[in-house]
């Protein structure tokens, strides 16, 4: 991987960064990214979106493992799951991308930025927006929104796909043999998907057996 023609640079200078990441295959990337840069950064694990408990517990584990590998300090925060459903209630049936995941962001992100002011980083960042399934306007705004609650906080919205980001994230996938998660993460996104397989004659997801490299 080369990355020499990216030059990083936080939005206050710091060399310290809270990376709220999602799982391995979306973090690997962006993780590789920032220790070839020197910034040192720490992740931040709070995704109560994850469902069932079994998908989460593995998505948690993958991205342990490879931030071991790296050294990476690693935050493992609450599976508050039952907050999450209280938050996106009423918006089942929203589509994706729209308003349930904007609150689903908001949720993770403001929990991220209040870690973040209480532990002594003035900038925060995250991989959702690596992923070509999501908004990364969206994203930025709901980072930029939790960061707003705390003076002196920061949202960095460097855009993890430039300069072949999100084909460095498969290529990094495959070479570690990453869990290879097929739908979002919360419950409706499992239903959403699920009901697409069916309609075009494939097979609904079966939890854990799904790896790159595979």
């Amino acid at each position: 991987m080369s990355t020499e023609s990216i030059v990083l640079e936080t939005p206050t200078g710091s060399d310290r960064v809270l990376l709220h990441s999602c799982c391995a295959p979306c973090s690997g990337e962006v993780m590789e990214r920032m220790t070839e840069a020197g910034i040192q950064f720490t992740i931040f694990f709070y995704n109560p979106n994850i469902h069932p408990k079994k998908e989460y517990l593995i998505r948690k584990e993958e991205n342990i493992r490879f931030a071991e590998k790296l050294g990476i300090p690693f935050v493992d925060a609450d599976y508050d799951v039952k907050n999450w459903f209280e938050r996106v209630k009423g918006l089942e049936w929203s589509p994706e991308r729209g308003e349930r995941c904007t609150v689903c962001f908001d949720m993770r992100f403001e929990r991220t930025a209040l870690y973040a002011h209480e532990h002594g980083f003035d900038t925060f960042t995250s991989c959702l927006g690596i992923s070509r399934w999501k908004n990364m306007q969206q994203i930025n705004d709901c980072g930029q929104r939790a960061a707003a609650r705390y003076p002196g906080m920061h949202y960095w919205t460097f855009n993890w796909r430039k300069q072949g980001g999100a084909s460095r994230m498969v290529e990094i996938a495959k070479r570690e043999r990453f869990y290879q998660q097929e739908y979002c993460g919360c419950a409706y996104s499992l239903r959403d998907t699920n009901k697409w397989r069916e309609q075009n004659g494939r097979d609904r997801i079966i939890i854990g057996v799904q790896y790159y490299g595979d």
